[in-house]
């Protein structure tokens, strides 16, 4: 039986949107809003290669590609780009990025919430998994350890505590604005400058009250 209920079912690649900004997921899950840009436009022509259901035998291995995943214990749904079934049966996901070889503990976020969908649907332990960055043709491989798990645990409650305030958080206005895609839906400039007026106009009523 499930922890969750059904409504509040949780999408995995959410974790990453969220683990990345809350505020780029609320305004693509919660608002339904999204634009392109040459990064997501890359990654989903690098995704045509990895979205149709197939798999293949190779060294030994059984290689499934677009393998729906779930867990009903944590309220979780998604699709992994690729597993790996080792020789031994072990599950070994590998999730695709289109960009250079780099550490985002987002992208290992979302790949850990594979992995213990994984853990329950075929009843084994899923200790590794692997990202692989297309334009660099390079594989980083990630430990899924418990802290890992529980980060993981942790970005599953607070996504769904989103879905059920429907709550816009602010911007983050940082270094990882100028290449989000929602950055003209979110507007961070505009909305710090309104949050600084806002402030400034209770710095000055403040300063009346004590002359």
């Amino acid at each position: 039986m499930s922890d969750a209920p059904e409504e509040t079912t949780v999408l995995v690649s959410m974790l990453s949107q969220y683990a990345y900004c809350p505020r780029r997921c609320a305004i693509m899950f919660v608002e339904q809003t999204y634009e392109d840009n040459e990064y997501t436009l890359r990654g989903q022509a690098l995704h045509e290669t990895v979205d149709e259901p197939s798999w293949v035998t190779q060294d030994g291995c059984r290689v499934e590609r677009a393998l729906p995943v779930w867990s009903e214990r944590l309220g979780l749904q998604g699709k992994c780009d690729v597993v790996m079934f080792l020789p031994d049966g072990t599950p070994y996901p590998v999730e695709y990025k289109s960009g250079k070889r780099s550490y985002k503990r987002s992208d290992d976020i979302q790949l850990c919430a594979q992995a213990m969908c994984l853990e329950e649907m075929f009843g084994r332990a899923v200790p590794e998994g692997a990202i692989y960055y297309f334009s660099s043709r390079k594989r980083r491989s990630v430990n899924f350890d418990e802290a890992l798990r529980q980060l993981a645990r942790h970005t599953i409650e607070q996504v769904r505590q989103l879905l059920h305030t429907m709550h816009l958080p602010p911007p983050v206005n940082d270094n990882r604005c100028p290449n989000c895609s929602v950055i003209g839906l979110c507007l961070p400039d505009a909305v710090a400058a309104l949050r600084e007026q806002h402030n400034d106009r209770i710095l000055y009523a403040l300063s009346d009250m004590e002359v």
